[in-house]
């Protein structure tokens, strides 16, 4: 193959090298894909600049940041593609040991491409280092996805939100905090904040990444401090038994920044689910209760059992009687009927109905429950029912 070779190393693309070498270890940038990213924007920008569609190839050294630029042409006794033919005339000119079939491949100066080349590299560069740390946060939250994180809120701004009420649109304000997570920035919409927290820039905080959305601009991190995700998360830091799946959490209903239940059970019977996420002197569940203010925590022993399961999940109110009425209703949820002494009834029931919601949401069963007297007066009048029934027929 007859062949005119001349390479030249530039220095500025020396330089590149460098930097791409830290910009790899710094931020996680593949240097190999910006490199072919920029062999490739300036074989478009030779060819833009030089009206040609040769088949210009550019090799840039890894190490060196010398530049290589050929392209070939097939030597021909008549030429029809001035892009891809040479005349063997032309060629003999060029190179004396030139024959006909052969390839005649011609280096250029790399300093020829001119300041376009250089000017679309340069962009290219810096469309590609975005487009390379968009992915990088995006594989990264995408695996942290229904995990904590700690963040630092940055800022807060305020954005109209519309919503239907009643079948009439509501304007209201969506308060949405914007947390620095290190090499990403999520955001808390209004619905993910707790509303007895007061956040400010410059606090610390753990939040729940509820969702990771994926958009042109890069990915978009949801995070949450209502979330039940962020208890169990926060028990798993606090309680080894639960990293270590010795004690499991079973089930979790929260109404965030008031109280909050847990369901937990362990297969050994040498140890006490409730008090191990408790701890000595309260001070595991302490420590929760400190991250997440003023929510209260009932720790829950699970049961496969659900009489024993409703039971324990009304705590703190002692209930005397679970019947179980349906295990089919129409919306696929259980039903049963709970029966607490008149003293109990309001505990039972909890401030605006709030810990048999709570209870209801963690055992997947609709509870409804009356006290001890109302249940004595039904009977009652049950019997005064069958008695008048009976007189009756007499």
């Amino acid at each position: 193959m007859a062949r005119k070779k001349k390479q030249a190393e530039d220095n500025s693309f020396k330089d590149f090298i460098e930097a791409l070498d830290e910009i790899n270890k710094t931020k996680g940038i593949d240097k190999e894909e910006i490199i072919v990213a920029v062999e490739q924007a300036l074989v478009a920008a030779y060819k833009k600049d030089t009206r040609t569609n040769v088949d210009l190839v550019v090799n840039i050294n890894r190490v060196s940041g010398a530049i290589d630029a050929f392209y070939s042409k097939q030597i021909v006794e008549e030429v029809e593609d001035e892009d891809r033919e040479i005349s063997l005339h032309e060629a003999l000119v060029l190179d004396k040991s030139a024959v006909l079939g052969a390839s005649m491949v011609t280096h250029i100066d790399p300093k020829g491409f001119g300041r376009i080349a250089t000017q679309n590299a340069k962009q290219l560069i810096i469309q590609k280092l975005k487009e390379s740390e968009r992915n990088i946060i995006s594989n990264t939250f995408m695996k942290k996805k229904d995990e904590m994180v700690t963040g630092v809120i940055q800022r807060e701004e305020y954005k109209e939100m519309r919503k239907m009420v009643h079948g009439e649109p509501i304007k209201e304000q969506n308060r949405i905090i914007h947390i620095d997570l290190g090499k990403a920035e999520g955001i808390m919409n209004s619905q993910n904040q707790v509303r007895s927290e007061h956040y400010h820039p410059g606090m610390r905080l753990k939040v729940y990444v509820s969702d990771v959305i994926l958009t042109p601009k890069g990915p978009q991190i949801i995070l949450s401090r209502t979330h039940p995700g962020l208890i169990r998360r926060l028990f798993e830091e606090e309680v080894a038994e639960i990293s270590d799946g010795i004690v499991e959490i079973k089930s979790i209903s929260r109404e965030a920044g008031s109280r909050s239940k847990m369901a937990v059970y362990t297969a050994d019977d040498q140890i006490d689910p409730v008090g191990t996420c408790i701890g000595p002197k309260g001070f595991r569940i302490q420590n929760v209760l400190n991250e997440i203010g003023d929510e209260k925590i009932d720790i829950i022993k699970y049961s496969e059992d659900p009489v024993e399961y409703i039971k324990n999940a009304l705590a703190p109110a002692d209930v005397l009687r679970v019947d179980i009425l349906q295990t089919e209703e129409e919306d696929g949820k259980n039903s049963a009927a709970v029966v607490v002494d008149d003293s109990q009834l309001s505990l039972a029931i909890g401030k605006d109905g709030q810990n048999v919601r709570l209870a209801a949401r963690l055992t997947g069963w609709k509870i409804d429950i009356k006290s001890k007297s109302s249940v004595q007066e039904e009977i009652k009048d049950d019997i005064e029912v069958i008695d008048d029934i009976i007189e009756t027929e007499e």
